[in-house]
């Protein structure tokens, strides 16, 4: 017997792809040490105590977030996701607009976490040309941002390639991402520990007040974000319920174990960074470096032991970390595709009967491909105000993801009685409903919190562009949808019919959901 929605579910009867393997793609893209050394400077503004455990206490409350999000996936396995259930749970009147705009919302994050991430390689590609000319190196806005369009053409040209060999890209970066950290956990204590060798007590008490907002602000605003924004691609197991078997069972064991995964191993990860740190002045010598990213002068400054090996190792990693990032792109904008092709078959976006388009003979829907790069170009002109504008990429991806996120769960917890069944993976009434306001809780406080700036009295060159560019999102996807969208967009379809095998029983969830209400008003 199959329990299915009337619409939203675009089912494929084929789905080959194991629990660890859905567990994969998620690790892939979070990239775990080419992610934080791309933000590992905001965490070092709280210090290395601060760094390390706002990565164990930001993991914490991201968990509540993947549990929440594993109950509703078990119940509708949907590559629709985030949008459909919105649409599912949210009153009649408001349900088609909001599941537009979380469309839109969650577009909008993937778009600016490929950015982040281009950025992170650039400056990660520039380090290690800085470590070889010894810091003689500088380069310019525009620079940057012409070699994050240059980069963003390759992976369009690499992404609009078949199936396979995105599925290879995918294999090599899970292997080129799990060397770099056996690697880096086994060099960076050794090559440490011959120089100055750091007390525990200094790795986990030493707390750093580098900005004017008060301590306490400092410790979670600077400190979770290496964990919120490393740990952010857990979802990407939900856009692979087409392809895997028994989604209602592997998408919450991805969701739980990717964050499970890359929470601890990066936490190793900050644990073995601060512990190598050789010198005391963290704002001048690694948050000033004349490298650019901290993580060079971190990984140079250890291995200033080994004789003529700091520069040699400095770069290798910096170079290995630029490789890993480049891949990680490649596969975001492969998501970024899939939500784009997606929200355009229930004519979501603007020029929807183009977008929708595949080529037939390679199978990709390479016009989405082509929409999602251009549409990080656009995002990328962040890069050209300055370095400071440039990081509100790294919290527009939060603040995006986080929203998109906490809706459907928020819509869930108040109608749970009428419209959700548990499906196979459940935590219970009284800790679903727990678990459940704690992450919708916890979500609203991360897109309050990502919108300040890194410090106070900002101008135009130090302000968070957070703020503009997503309520400029939200505020143009509503002036769009009650403007033209609302006569195209109903809400997420489905190709239900042309999947179910004639063979199956086929219960439709409306029916049971209207059995369970009458039910319910019976008893009471």
């Amino acid at each position: 017997m199959i329990f299915w929605p009337r619409s939203g579910i675009n089912r494929s009867s084929g789905g080959n792809f194991s629990a660890v393997q859905v567990f994969g793609i998620a690790f892939s893209i979070m990239g775990l040490l080419p992610s934080i050394a791309s933000i590992l400077g905001t965490a070092l503004i709280a210090g290395p105590a601060g760094a390390v455990l706002g990565w164990l206490i930001a993991v914490d409350f991201i968990m509540t977030i993947g549990l929440a999000m594993s109950e509703n996936a078990s119940f509708q396995p949907t590559s629709g996701g985030l949008y459909y259930w919105t649409n599912f749970y949210a009153p009649p009147k408001l349900k088609t607009v909001l599941s537009f705009v979380i469309g839109n919302t969650n577009s909008m994050a993937l778009v600016a976490g490929m950015c982040s991430i281009n950025y992170g390689y650039n400056h990660n590609r520039r380090d290690s040309r800085g470590v070889a000319k010894n810091g003689d190196f500088e380069i310019t806005p525009v620079k940057t941002y012409g070699v994050l369009v240059a980069t963003v053409l390759l992976h369009i040209a690499i992404t609009s390639a078949s199936s396979k060999h995105c599925a290879w890209l995918q294999t090599a970066s899970i292997i080129v991402n799990v060397t770099l950290i056996v690697l880096f956990i086994i060099a960076m204590p050794i090559a440490a520990s011959r120089g100055t060798p750091r007390a525990a007590s200094w790795v986990f008490g030493n707390f750093e007040h580098l900005t004017h907002f008060p301590i306490g602000w400092t410790q979670v605003a600077q400190a979770w974000m290496p964990a919120i924004w490393t740990n952010g691609a857990f979802d990407a197991c939900v856009h692979m319920a087409e392809e895997c078997i028994d989604p209602s069972r592997t998408i919450p064991f991805g969701i739980i174990a990717s964050i499970g995964v890359c929470g601890s191993v990066g936490f190793i990860l900050m644990v073995v960074t601060m512990f190598s740190i050789q010198k005391d002045d963290i704002e001048g010598h690694i948050l000033g470096s004349s490298f650019g990213q901290p993580m060079a002068q971190v990984i140079y400054d250890a291995f200033e032991t080994v004789p003529g090996q700091r520069k040699k190792m400095a770069i290798f990693f910096m170079a290995l970390i630029s490789i890993g990032q480049f891949m990680i792109g490649a596969s975001v904008l492969t998501a970024i595709s899939g939500q784009i092709f997606a929200f355009s078959k229930d004519i979501g976006l603007p020029m929807s009967w183009w977008i929708k388009q595949v080529n037939k003979i390679l199978a990709v829907p390479i016009h989405a491909v082509i929409t999602g790069g251009i549409l990080a170009i656009i995002a990328g002109l962040l890069c050209l105000i300055g370095t400071t504008a440039a990081t509100a990429l790294f919290t527009l991806v939060i603040a995006g993801n986080y929203l998109s996120w906490a809706t459907p769960t928020f819509f869930r917890l108040i109608y749970m009685k009428e419209k959700f069944i548990p499906g196979k993976f459940f935590l219970g009434s009284f800790w679903s409903r727990l678990n459940g306001w704690i992450s919708v809780a916890y979500g609203l406080f991360i897109i309050v919190m990502v919108m300040f700036p890194t410090d106070t009295n900002p101008n135009k060159q130090t302000m968070n562009y957070t703020i503009v560019v997503a309520a400029g999102v939200w505020i143009l996807s509503l002036v769009y949808y009650y403007v033209y969208a609302h006569k195209h967009y109903h809400g997420p379809t489905t190709n239900v019919d042309e999947d179910i095998d004639s063979g199956d029983e086929v219960v439709y969830l409306d029916e049971v959901l209207e059995t369970k209400v009458t039910s319910a008003t019976i008893n009471c």
